[in-house]
This record gives C-alpha cells, sequence and structure tokens, in this order.
C-alpha cells in the first residue's frame, strides 16, 4: 500500500484532482468530510468549538454556523489555531482508522489523504509523499471571485490564511500544474496514479 497526501492552495482545482484519483481506483480520504463528521451536533468537538467561539457559532437546529466561525478565523490567526486544535486530532484518528482497514481489504491500495492544510499541520510527515495541485495566484483569484463568488477582500484573506503555493512545492513529490485544460490536468493526473500503482 502506498499513502500520498494530496494538497493545495484554495481554489486550486484540488476537488478535482481528488475527484479524478478516485475514478482511477485510488482509496481517497477527505479531511473536510472528516471535520465535518467531527463537528457533527451534539459532538464533543461541537461543544469545545461553542465554548471557544461563543454559543452565537451554533445555529438553532443544532450545527455550526460555518460561516460565522470562517469570518472569524480567516480574520484571526489565533482562533484559527484554536479551531483546528479541536478539529485536527479527530480527523487524524480516523484517517489512520480508515487506512488500517484500507490496507486490510487491499494490500496494494493506492490511498490519497485529501488534505487543504495537510503540510500547515505536519501531516505529510507520516505520508509517503505529496501530490500539490497547484496553479498561478491570478488564476486562483479569478476562480475565488468570479466562480465562487467572494469579494476581492475575502479572497485575499482566503488565499493569505493558508501557506502560499510557492511555498508547499518544497514539500511535493509531484506536482501537479492546473492552469491549463481539464484534459491537460487529467493526464498529468493518471501519469502520476500510475506511478503510485506500480510501488503501492
Amino acid at each position: 500500500m502506498v499513502e500520498f497526501g494530496l494538497t493545495g492552495g484554495i481554489a486550486s482545482g484540488k476537488s478535482t484532482v481528488s475527484a479524478m484519483f478516485r475514478e482511477l481506483g485510488a482509496h481517497v480520504i477527505d479531511a473536510d468530510l472528516l471535520a465535518r463528521e467531527a463537528l457533527a451536533p451534539g459532538s464533543p468537538a461541537l461543544h469545545d468549538v461553542a465554548r471557544i467561539f461563543g454559543e452565537a457559532a451554533i445555529l438553532p437546529d443544532g450545527n455550526l454556523d460555518r460561516k460565522a466561525v470562517a469570518d472569524v478565523v480567516f480574520r484571526d490567526a489565533v482562533r484559527r489555531a484554536e479551531l483546528e486544535a479541536v478539529v485536527h486530532p479527530f480527523v487524524f484518528r480516523e484517517e489512520a482508522r480508515l487506512v488500517a482497514d484500507i490496507y486490510k481489504k487491499d494490500p496494494h491500495a493506492v490511498v490519497i489523504f485529501d488534505a487543504a492544510l495537510l503540510i500547515e499541520s505536519g501531516a505529510q510527515a507520516r505520508m509517503d509523499g505529496v501530490v500539490l495541485v497547484s496553479c498561478s495566484a491570478s488564476t486562483q483569484m479569478d476562480r475565488l471571485v468570479r466562480l465562487m463568488g467572494m469579494t476581492p477582500e475575502d479572497a485575499v484573506l482566503r488565499v493569505n490564511a493558508q501557506m502560499p503555493l510557492v511555498e508547499k512545492r518544497g514539500y511535493a513529490t509531484y506536482i501537479v500544474d492546473n492552469d491549463g485544460s481539464l484534459d491537460e490536468t487529467r493526464a498529468q493526473v493518471r501519469e502520476i496514479y500510475r506511478k503510485l500503482a506500480s510501488t503501492a
């Protein structure tokens, strides 16, 4: 089995690449999905978030008010670190459990751990390597503003809250250049998957 971390900057196209790996046969573990599970209504993690951010962070139906929390954490690095300290341990425990289950069923599996904060959290140290999805800063901003409807100010805050893509390149085993067409991206992903599968 081989496990690679998949990461990138916001709006770099990481989710698109993750879906391509899944289509090729990789077992994809989605850190964002695990984080949502960690913050399910009534969970200990959600209780901790309410303690940190106040009861206003919880909607009447018991779910986390993600927009309200995001508005805080993308403007305040200290609060962002507090949130990550609550969520990351759960995510990493679940990731380890899922990897163990996958190995039992498929010892030659290609596992992709899809995590935006893979490097910021230090999780890349536990991987066999890192696939980075990269694009230009102008492409990031265009996607955030034009496709995702953010204001330019919010887009800049989101980009600046993450490690710069140029810095992440130093951790990458493979880089997917996602400034081009979907076909060009798919061809890169197919070649990387072929290499991973040959070592699994």
